[in-house]
């Protein structure tokens, strides 16, 4: 599996110290470092899971973003290998590499025990030059990030016997580039199209905006063969692999940035391709069908989220990571019509076309690292797939 791109960062040797997070709205957090000494900025989100830490930090939708983890002990059962399947796929991860731009936690385990661990999550930050914080009030942060939204900062891990100067990252944090301006998902996406052949009848084109490793595998066990295409290929070059359908993957950043893949799927949706939307792709498919996105306060990044069936009246609980969102009322014009919503703030969580094969859904049925309530959204899809063939 060709790894993405890894965030950009600053990279010192020396053995981790003092370190200090530093927030747009003036306040900070000053902790111990582990992982790499240096300095990195992004926007800091909060995750509430309690357990995958290897999963997020190799998740690409968390791609220019430090991520805080609530959960106070992180590390406990360590870091595995990047052990590769028969196609290339790293088990245990979502990708190969660190995607976070740094870890923000409360407590490190430095002596984990788990029968896989091959190293420390202190090791692998390091190792990939990652910073990271710990000892610092991830409770009183949180808080913080909920009630003013998220918001640009800057770690900095100093080395040992230095001392960080907050005065000069407080001036420094106010000219914090805003991740979303880029084009992140170009960022993570592949440059060349990718092949899993598993010999079968079923053929997907997988539009990678930075797929999770868990939607791959979701495939390649129903005996499906992936095309693994680039975010930016045009409905015509996608068409020329005579796919039964299209997925549209999971990605960083604002949807809106993705010009060429809205256009493509328009295209694609125009001849009738049975298309399926996850976590991006949902945002992607309806705003190629003229619906319309904005961005949350502070995301759902969690694998507690309730999404609830609108016609059915199941409640699934679901794994998310996103930081935008469908808006509702956009959608009215459209062929699409909500098909799920969040139970806790009414978000937008599926849609479905109203007439056609197409649907997409704004969280992640892969489920890595769980739960696992909705995989049977894969079948449905090459269910519909087969159909169109």
């Amino acid at each position: 599996m060709e790894s993405s791109k890894s965030p950009r960062r600053a990279r010192k040797a020396g053995k981790a110290g003092k370190a200090v997070l530093v927030l747009e709205d003036g306040s900070f957090f000053i902790g111990r470092g582990f992982g790499a000494v240096g300095k990195v900025s992004g926007e800091v989100v909060f995750s509430t899971g309690m357990v995958g830490y290897p999963e997020s930090l190799t998740d690409p939708s968390y791609y220019g973003q430090i991520l805080t983890l609530t959960y106070p002990l992180i590390g406990n059962y360590g870091v595995p290998a990047y052990d590769p399947d028969e196609f290339g796929i790293p088990v245990s991860f979502e990708s190969m590499g660190i995607k976070v731009t740094g870890l923000v936690i409360q407590e490190l385990c430095t002596k984990p025990h788990h029968w896989a661990s091959k190293r420390t999550l202190d090791e692998w930050l390091r190792s990939e030059g990652v910073p990271g914080i710990y000892g610092i009030d991830t409770r009183r942060l949180t808080k913080k990030l909920r009630e003013k939204g998220v918001m640009l900062g800057i770690l900095e891990v100093c080395v040992e016997g230095e001392e960080p100067n907050i005065d000069r990252l407080l001036e420094e944090v106010k000219r914090v580039e805003d991740p979303n301006k880029r084009d992140l998902v170009g960022e993570v996406t592949i440059k060349e199209p990718i092949y899993y052949d598993c010999g079968g009848k079923t053929r997907i084109v997988l539009v990678d905006c930075g797929v999770k490793a868990g939607i791959i595998r979701c495939l390649l066990k129903r005996q499906v063969d992936i095309v693994r295409v680039p975010y930016n290929l045009s409905a015509e070059e996608i068409l020329e692999y005579k796919p039964n359908g299209v997925l549209i993957s999971n990605g960083p950043g604002d949807p809106k940035r993705c010009v060429r893949t809205i256009e493509a799927v328009r295209v694609l949706a125009e001849e009738n391709m049975p298309i399926m939307g996850i976590c991006l792709g949902n945002q992607i498919l309806s705003l190629a069908m003229g619906g319309d996105t904005y961005k949350l306060k502070y995301g759902h990044r969690s694998q507690n989220q309730p999404a609830y069936d609108l016609k059915t009246g199941r409640c699934y609980i679901t794994i998310q990571n996103h930081g935008y969102a469908v808006r509702a009322e956009s959608l009215e014009k459209t062929n699409l019509e909500c098909w799920f919503i969040n139970a806790n703030d009414k978000t937008v969580e599926g849609v479905k076309f109203k007439s056609g094969p197409s649907f997409a859904v704004q969280w992640h049925p892969e489920a890595s690292p769980g739960p696992y309530d909705t995989e049977f959204l894969f079948d449905e899809f090459l269910k519909r797939a087969r159909r169109a063939a």
